[in-house]
């Protein structure tokens, strides 16, 4: 797959008319919000597919619904997403991490609405790597229980909208990303202890909270998470770890970044000031229910 190509081939479509083309050449869609991020099937992500009647009904529903694409091994790609807010820019730390060796090349750049990239790689099925937020540098990974929205959706509406769009095709040297190595790069930190707290926490527990957190629907996404992270803290597991087990799974789910902080350092006060606050939910069980790339990116 070219997905430097295939968003070519759909810029300037009707979404719907998008969506069904890129199911057609076998990338898994879903439909997400007109004019921002969040699925609209309930289990987002999750409901990907490529099969072209299933895609059509979604967007007969919702003809001005985003496209989505999950990361990972369910689409073959990964990406590399570069911010650029107000609070800073993730190109700086993307051209030390280039310097270094850790990106060699990639498929496609897409321009985001922000002004940042979204930088896709050939995922290994072999090796599933999951997502991961690097707040300070400003960059984050989408890989496995993550997903991008991609040509031709917008962000906004009206004299405000802007979209993604394809900024650049494969670079030389196409190769999988290390997840891991560049994570180690951007932002480096001790390695946490995750077996603490009467058992709560073992390995591969954080992973199946933030599965969980993805899951929620609206009217539940912020108290899952509050539980989901008080769990984390109960176990001792620093905050920046739970933030990135937790915090993308909570923006797939349709909480803002701004809330999935608060509501964490909520759950964090709360833990700490009672030991057991998160049961509240009963007894420890789970509660019921544009502008253009910089240059140094493709230079």
């Amino acid at each position: 797959m070219d997905p430097a190509a295939l968003f070519a081939s759909v810029t300037g479509m009707a979404l719907p008319r998008a969506a069904g083309v890129l199911a057609a050449s076998g990338l898994p869609v879903f439909p997400c919000v007109p004019g921002g991020k969040r699925p609209l099937t309930s289990h987002g992500f999750q409901e990907a597919s490529n099969d072209l009647s299933r895609v059509a009904a979604w967007w007969r529903r919702w003809p001005g619904a985003n496209i989505g694409v999950p990361t990972g091994r369910a689409s073959g790609l990964e990406v590399v997403d570069v911010d650029r807010k107000a609070s800073g820019s993730g190109f700086p730390a993307l051209h030390r991490a280039r310097g270094a060796g850790l990106i060699a090349g990639w498929q496609a750049v897409v321009r985001t609405p922000s002004g940042g990239a979204h930088l896709y790689f050939p995922a290994d099925p072999s090796r599933p790597q999951p997502s991961w937020q690097a707040a300070g540098p400003h960059i984050d990974f989408r890989g496995e229980s993550g997903y991008v929205i991609v040509p031709p959706s917008h962000v906004g509406t009206g004299e405000s909208r802007a979209g993604y769009v394809v900024a650049g095709g494969p670079d030389r040297g196409i190769a999988a990303v290390d997840a891991a190595r560049l994570r180690d790069f951007l932002d480096p930190r001790p390695e946490p202890s995750m077996t603490r707290a009467r058992g709560v926490i073992r390995d591969g527990d954080a992973e199946r909270l933030a599965a969980w957190v993805a899951l929620r629907g609206e009217g539940e996404r912020n108290r899952g998470l509050f539980w989901a992270a008080c769990r984390l803290a109960e176990a001792g597991v620093d905050p920046t770890v739970t933030m990135d087990a937790l915090g993308p799974a909570a923006e797939h789910a349709g909480l803002p970044p701004r809330e999935v902080a608060v509501t964490i350092r909520s759950a964090y006060r709360a833990a700490l000031a009672t030991p057991r606050a998160g049961a509240a939910y009963g007894q420890g069980e789970a509660p019921r229910r544009g502008r253009r790339v910089e240059s140094q990116v493709l230079s």
